[in-house]
């Protein structure tokens, strides 16, 4: 099987080198294209893979056909390469916003089409992807769509009502935790830590704490009550979050991530 990448950024990066670790795929059977000379000369000699100059050529050669491109030139790169899928083409989008229906209108037949909503974390093999298909997809095709997403994280299915949802609860949240860990770093700082080791101790409390709910099962309120010792550190600071308002400031962030990725 053929699978081609339309796009070869920063999350087909993360999804090729995943694919490659898991022995889903040989670097053989990975044909993509890029913008730029430059990166598709890059991703060759990084992963062994083949490019080509333009994306119908490699659409033509996909069984599966990976759309790894920003959603604004969606339009554009679908024009390209429609004419080269066929009914038996499995298409994958990672774009966030561009709904199934859309995506079947721009193309103008019946096509096979999975949606997914990866995140950066995949970069280092810890992503966590939603996934949808739609009527014309069989189970077998679902599946496999599914373990693709699953060689650089966790995937889950998920009906595409939600996949605005997922798109800000996964896909944005990676940057309002980094403002958390830079946030925590800075305080360190000014207690009196150097800047890196700062950093250090802030990102592993928030992976280990991560890794702490994924795998206890506990609820995060249970895990939080656990740290808080009566009259001691701890709750000082949790009474001051609560003052600021932190629950309601990441509830509105990211609600107003599902407002705009239903505008686009």
């Amino acid at each position: 099987m053929k699978i081609g990448f339309i796009g070869l950024g920063n999350m087909a990066d993360a999804m090729i080198g995943g694919m490659l670790r898991k022995n889903m795929v040989k670097a053989a059977d990975i044909v993509g294209s890029a913008k730029t000379p430059a990166t598709r000369q890059k991703m060759a000699d990084r992963y062994g893979i083949g490019v080509k100059n333009t994306n119908a050529e490699v659409a033509k050669e996909a069984d599966v056909l990976i759309l790894a491109v920003k959603p604004q030139f969606f339009e554009q790169v679908i024009t390209e390469v429609k004419d080269a899928v066929t009914s038996g083409t499995l298409i994958i989008s990672i774009a966030a916003g561009k709904s199934m229906a859309w995506i079947e209108e721009a193309f103008g037949k019946q096509i096979k089409l999975v949606r997914c909503m990866p995140n950066t974390p995949a970069l280092v093999g810890e992503g966590c992807t939603g996934v949808c298909a739609n009527g014309r997809v069989s189970e077998e095709e679902t599946a496999y769509s599914v373990s693709l997403m699953e060689s650089f994280g966790r995937a889950s299915l998920v009906p595409e009502h939600l996949m605005d949802a997922v798109g800000a609860v996964s896909g944005s949240s990676p940057a309002y935790v980094f403002m958390l860990i830079e946030a925590m770093a800075d305080a360190g700082v000014e207690a009196g830590m150097p800047r890196k080791q700062a950093y250090e101790f802030a990102a592993q409390a928030v992976y280990g704490s991560a890794k702490l709910v994924l795998e206890s099962g506990k609820h995060p309120g249970e895990l939080k009550d656990m740290v808080c010792s009566p009259g001691g550190t701890t709750i000082q600071g949790v009474r001051v979050l609560e003052e600021k308002g932190m629950r309601g400031a990441v509830m509105d962030a990211l609600a107003a991530c599902v407002r705009k990725s239903k505008q686009l």
